[in-house]
């Protein structure tokens, strides 16, 4: 006794469509369709992420910059007050206040 929906009793000819000869539509197609929605979801969040790390790259380089204008003009003025002290330290030793 056969059973109905294992394959053996498929006519030949018949083997790509699955059970679907008459409509052209096959289970093949329909995983792909469903592996290419599958696809282009992860595609979609991987853009969103690369696109929000590309933002997050802009804002740290900002203020990467940022900081880098600060750590010179401190080390002006900390090279200013230095000049200032070595000035202080060869004069007399009475100016020299600490």
């Amino acid at each position: 006794m056969r059973r109905a929906g294992l394959g053996e009793g498929e006519p030949p000819g018949n083997h790509g469509n699955y059970g679907y000869a008459n409509s052209g539509y096959s289970v093949c197609e329909e995983e792909n369709e469903r592996l290419t929605e599958s696809l282009r979801s992860k595609v979609t969040a991987i853009k969103s992420l690369s696109i929000e790390t590309g933002h997050e790259v802009k804002h740290q380089n900002k203020l990467l910059a940022e900081m880098d204008s600060q750590f010179d003009s401190t080390t002006g003025f900390l090279g200013k007050t230095m000049g200032k002290l070595k000035i202080l330290s060869r004069g007399s030793q009475t100016k020299l206040l600490c």
